[in-house]
């Protein structure tokens, strides 16, 4: 390299030296931070007139789970019917029936919105570093799927009974695994 070209790339050293790198992480954190707090503070809002019956650790995860809940059947109930209408999903190597297919593509986006709101809206005081806290979410949402498959295939498969009917009755009942074990172990605090 010749001492022109790198005088030229001396001269262009300015421009790193002050550039500011982008912190992607901290940005999207701050962001889910304020919104997980605008959600916090309309829940608390609604929460005095249950104050006597649970906490408000409880109250929020209800809501914030119910939500969640909500939103899941919709989508499930959008994907199965319009997205998939009704059919079967060949991928080439394993053909899913289409309640199973729904809840795949549904358990994808619900599973982190589900993180999100547990991690800054319910379990805000958490100590648990969060690339830990997703990990036995995954985990705790793991066992889940599995009762989730299991239930799917004994009501649909072998009781015949409506998939989006099914998928509700199976999701309200993990509701209940769900919460003491992400209090327990997912966003444990000191």
């Amino acid at each position: 390299m010749s001492v022109l070209q790198t005088t030229r790339f001396r001269n262009l050293s300015f421009l790193f030296e002050s550039y500011k790198v982008i912190d992607f992480n901290a940005i999207m954190r701050n962001i889910f931070e304020i919104i997980g707090e605008w959600i916090r503070v309309l829940i608390d809002f609604c929460y005095p007139p249950f104050s006597k019956y649970m906490s408000l650790q409880f109250f929020r995860y209800g809501v914030s789970g119910a939500s969640n809940l909500v939103f899941n059947w919709v989508l499930y109930f959008i994907v199965f019917n319009f997205v998939l209408q009704k059919q079967m999903l060949h991928l080439g190597f394993v053909t899913l029936s289409s309640h199973i297919a729904a809840f795949t593509i549904t358990f994808g986006v619900t599973f982190f919105t589900g993180f999100l709101l547990q991690k800054y809206v319910t379990f805000t005081e958490s100590v648990v570093r969060g690339r830990t806290q997703l990990i036995r979410y995954l985990i705790v949402v793991g066992v889940n799927l599995v009762i989730n498959y299991l239930g799917l295939k004994l009501l649909v498969d072998l009781l015949n009974f409506y998939p989006t009917l099914s998928n509700i009755a199976i999701s309200i009942f993990t509701t209940f695994i769900s919460y003491f074990s992400q209090k327990k172990f997912t966003f444990k605090h000191a």
